[in-house]
């Protein structure tokens, strides 16, 4: 992974040693590498220089703070899903035109919210919502842009719950009353359509589900273009990939050369939500090895970082590596390394040949930025881990550990 490596079977940060910002900070932690982050954002800028675009960064996967101030100092824009992710943008710096408003259940004050900000485009997903947002635009005396999302139904050939394109999922409007849609939606009062709007799934490692999609999006903004009704905005979702273990993904410039080939007779900007692909590859998870336990049948280590920290494996069954933050001799044994949580789901790695490790051990569960933190809980009454971001030699604290008094706060005893 880039950014992180060993130096005589140590992990370091880029220029900083694991086992130094541990001392530090305590765990379990979340540490970035900021390296890898523009790394891997600058692979998109790269891929679509050129070509009118917007990256909007999909600030589900991670919205930390600092994370989203350097992805808008570069030029990112935002895909938002809630009135908290609007105003987590907008504080981090990153301006509202370049901000794309998604998800289907829109409340009438988010909807407020983001037409007050001025943002680049509402991403609708029903006729319903379209209704309410334009009796609320024509209400503020003001005109809502909107793309569509259209729902192509193409297999992306990833987990079941990441899914997003198929006929049979909550998102977006069915391909086939998608042009009847867009006539009610140009006719609308306080609505302006400027864009179409797509997203298959998440996690995709195969480059046909993009082909395909971006065949269906192409041809049904030449069938809009047809009917009279013209779009400056496609936008394509994100979904990119990235390799957790043994997958060999697409790049930003593989989606690059099938998008811009296929836009002959079409003016249009292209926007791109990648956020997994930004973030996933550029940070870890540390947890301390509490305790060694086997049994009959299993080996188990017992990290001080569980389920509530990092929710994927439990949740998708999803695969992380995990390497030693020191090396050490000694013989690797099947098992699992599981949490202090009260559930049998508690597990980060499963039936896999560990390293060896003793009690008090540092492991890292690696591939760790997207969907980790932002997924956290204080489940068990556990306070969320600390994140840190490290710059060449330095390392930063860019979020602190939560208190049980952070924990308790907004709560009240009644007497």
């Amino acid at each position: 992974m880039n950014g992180f490596g060993y130096v005589e079977n140590e992990l370091f940060v880029e220029r900083v040693s694991v086992r130094e910002i541990v001392q530090a900070v305590g765990t379990p932690a979340y540490i970035y590498s900021e390296k890898a982050l523009m790394d891997s954002f600058g692979s998109y800028q790269e891929a679509f220089l050129g070509q009118k675009s917007v990256l909007a960064y999909a600030m589900k996967a991670n919205g930390n703070m600092q994370i989203l101030s350097l992805l808008g100092r570069s030029g990112a824009g935002a895909d938002v899903v809630s009135g908290g992710e609007l105003f987590r943008a907008r504080k981090a710096g990153i301006p509202s035109e370049r901000i794309v408003f998604a998800g289907v259940g829109k409340t009438e004050s988010e909807m407020r919210e983001a037409l007050d900000a001025g943002i680049l485009m509402f991403n609708v997903e029903s006729p319903m919502e379209l209704d309410m947002l334009s009796r609320l635009a024509s209400s503020m005396g003001k005109t809502a842009p909107v793309a569509l999302r259209v729902n192509p139904d193409v297999d992306p050939k990833t987990h079941p719950y990441i899914s997003t394109g198929l006929k049979k999922s909550k998102f977006g409007i069915p391909v086939e009353y998608a042009l009847a849609e867009y006539q009610r939606a140009s006719g609308l009062p306080g609505i302006k359509v400027v864009g179409i709007h797509q997203h298959i799934g998440s996690q995709l490692t195969q480059i046909s589900p993009f082909q395909d999609a971006f065949d269906k999006i192409v041809e049904f903004a030449h069938l809009l273009k047809k009917n009279g009704i013209s779009v400056s905005w496609l936008d394509i979702g994100g979904g990119l990939g990235i390799r957790y273990g043994e997958e060999k993904p697409p790049t930003p410039a593989d989606i690059s050369r099938e998008i811009l080939s296929r836009l002959k007779g079409l003016d249009v900007g292209i926007i791109l939500e990648p956020g997994r692909s930004v973030v996933g590859n550029a940070g870890i998870l540390v947890t301390q090895v509490l305790y060694l336990k086997e049994t009959s049948v299993k080996m188990f280590y017992i990290g001080d970082a569980g389920m509530n920290d990092l929710l994927r494996p439990s949740l998708y069954g999803a695969f992380h590596d995990l390497w030693p933050v020191v090396r050490r001799d000694g013989i690797s044994r099947k098992g699992d390394l599981v949490g202090p949580v009260c559930e049998t789901g508690d597990f980060l790695v499963q039936d896999r040949m560990l390293p060896p490790v003793e009690q008090g051990d540092l492991l890292a569960v690696m591939s760790a930025g997207a969907y980790g933190f932002a997924m956290a809980s204080n489940y068990n009454a556990r306070p969320r881990p600390v994140e840190v971001l490290v710059s060449g030699d330095r390392f930063t604290v860019i979020r602190s550990r939560e208190t049980y008094e952070d924990m308790i706060r907004g709560e009240s005893v009644l007497g």
